[in-house]
């Protein structure tokens, strides 16, 4: 999990372009590690108990990612009075 500050309001439009990048980053980490994940449990390399703990950590990465993804939304909307899709990067 990347390094977050929540005073998100405090930071200047470049540095929530950054956050919006690193938390695409990071939610693409998180897909591809899924994928291992389930690949793993399908090949049966870790047992169903490990991979229910695994899916629990995921789940909760994956709750915080969307959570900061909102927030950075917001703030972009907040500040150029549109969506990151109208915004260029």
């Amino acid at each position: 999990m990347p390094l977050w500050r929540e005073d998100v309001a405090t930071f200047s439009l470049d540095e929530v372009f950054e956050q919006v990048v690193e938390n695409r980053v990071w939610s693409k980490e998180l897909r591809r590690r899924n994928n291992s994940l389930v690949n793993s449990r399908l090949a049966k390399e870790i047992t169903q108990d490990d991979y229910m703990a695994e899916r629990k950590l995921a789940h909760a990465d994956a709750t915080e990612c969307r959570r900061r993804a909102t927030i950075l939304d917001a703030q972009l909307v907040l500040r150029t009075g549109r969506p990151l899709t109208a915004v260029p990067l």
